[in-house]
C-alpha cells in the first residue's frame, strides 16, 4: 500500500532532478524550505521529526544546498518517510503551500480501517496502523519513537 500524502503522492517517485525542479519553483517564489522525516506516516501525525533547520531566503542557484540535505537525510534513515516542505510567508503568516514525499521505506505498511456498531445502531471506525513489515529507522535498530512493532492501534 502506498502512503498517499502532500502534492505528487499519487505518481511515480520522484527524481533528483525532479526534486531540484521543485526545490528551484519554491525558492523562485521566495518560499522557505524544510525536511522532514518520519517512521510514522499517519495522516493525523502532523509533526515530524525535523532534519536540520529551515532553510531561508536562498537564490535558484543554491537549489543545491537542500538537495544535498535531502540526500542526507536518505541516508541516514533509508527505512524513513521523509518530506520537503514550502511555506509561504507573504500573508504575514508561514503556510504550507507545497509539500512532497522524496522518500519511502522498501515496505510500506499503510493502515487498515475497522468500523465496529455499538449501542443505538452508532458506528465506530478507528484506523489501524498495520505494523508487521515496519522496519526501524532509528540508530542501532532502536525506533525513533519508541514503537517496537506489533500491531499498534492509532485511533
Amino acid at each position: 500500500m502506498k502512503i498517499t500524502q502532500g502534492t505528487f503522492s499519487f505518481l511515480e517517485e520522484l527524481t533528483d532532478e525532479q526534486i531540484d525542479a521543485q526545490i528551484k519553483y519554491a525558492i523562485s517564489h521566495g518560499w522557505s524550505l524544510s525536511i522532514e522525516y518520519t517512521d510514522d506516516p499517519h495522516p493525523r501525525n502532523v509533526y515530524w521529526e525535523m532534519w536540520g533547520l529551515p532553510r531561508f531566503d536562498l537564490t535558484v542557484d543554491q537549489s543545491d544546498v537542500v538537495l544535498r540535505e535531502v540526500r542526507a537525510a536518505r541516508e541516514a534513515f533509508p527505512e524513513a518517510y521523509i518530506k520537503v516542505i514550502a511555506y509561504d510567508a507573504t500573508r504575514g503568516r508561514q503556510t504550507s503551500a507545497l509539500s512532497f514525499i522524496v522518500n519511502r521505506p522498501a515496505t510500506e505498511h499503510g493502515f487498515h480501517l475497522e468500523r465496529t456498531e455499538d449501542r443505538d445502531r452508532v458506528m465506530r471506525y478507528r484506523l489501524v496502523h498495520l505494523r508487521e513489515a515496519i522496519g526501524s529507522v532509528g540508530v542501532g535498530n532502536l525506533p525513533i519513537r519508541g514503537n517496537e512493532g506489533g500491531g499498534s492501534v492509532t485511533e
